[in-house]
């Protein structure tokens, strides 16, 4: 683990730049293909206290889930907490980061998003086998949403799961699945009121009420220009087809 000095930089995040300053050399590093040179539209400086609520964030989890909590370093933590502090403030800038694995095929964004081990990361690799040399990984576990008046927009960040599966890319949304488990494969157009409560558990929940009813607002005006379907499927390549034909065919 290497320490220095706090150091403080741009990055370009959903096409907002963002300032951050940070006191480990690696957690610079991690942000290499992000930097910019632009001024910042807000700044996020984690300080002890991020750290150890990181910290007990991380422990609740292990508890709920029935496992032992790790030991966190300073530095993983520190990451963390730049990545809490930045979703905190995206919505007031008309953007939010969701938990899912999304890639692009022609041009078009997927979005593929459930509660963690359903299968998402999985689902993401049966495209690029289903459809070969045509699939660009955006980022395979926390891509984030920018809106405009031409729509949503995703965009890859550094926090792109454990295998490393992303890009500095962004695409327009073409649609989202949510997935669930299943012995047949299916895909099903949901209504904004089924979609809604689903979505809002796969995007960052933020702790103050002025950023919670910002991030409220970009959920329905994302079901507003966005179509979501519900994909029952097994882990085959057939699901990956059934998914695409669902999805891009407008059903």
């Amino acid at each position: 683990m290497q320490k220095s000095e706090t150091t403080s930089f741009t990055v370009r995040l959903a096409g907002l730049d963002i300032g951050i300053s940070c006191r480990f050399a690696e957690n610079r590093l991690f942000f290499t293909d992000y930097l910019s040179g632009e001024e910042p539209l807000f700044k996020v400086e984690p300080k002890g206290a991020d750290l150890e609520r990181m910290r007990a964030l991380f422990d609740a989890a292990a508890e709920n889930e029935g496992r032992q909590s790790r030991k966190y370093g300073a530095a993983f933590l520190e990451n963390s907490a730049i990545h809490a502090l930045i979703a905190e403030e995206l919505p007031a800038h008309g953007a939010l980061l969701m938990h899912g694995s999304a890639l692009a095929l022609d041009g078009e964004a997927y979005l593929f998003t459930a509660p963690s081990g359903t299968g998402k990361s999985t689902h993401a690799r049966l495209w690029r086998e289903a459809f070969p040399g045509r699939v660009t990984m955006i980022d395979d576990d926390k891509p984030m949403l920018g809106f405009d008046e031409g729509g949503v927009t995703v965009y890859g960040t550094p926090w792109n799961g454990k295998h490393r599966l992303g890009s500095n890319t962004a695409f327009p949304l073409r649609a989202i699945a949510l997935i669930e488990r299943a012995e047949e494969n299916g895909i099903l157009r949901l209504s904004a009121a089924e979609a809604f409560p689903r979505l809002l558990g796969q995007i960052y929940a933020p702790r103050t009420r002025a950023a919670a009813s910002g991030a409220l607002a970009l959920v329905s005006r994302l079901l507003g220009c966005a179509k979501v379907y519900l994909l029952r499927c097994r882990p085959d390549t057939e699901a990956a087809r059934i998914a695409h034909e669902g999805m891009s065919g407008g059903a």
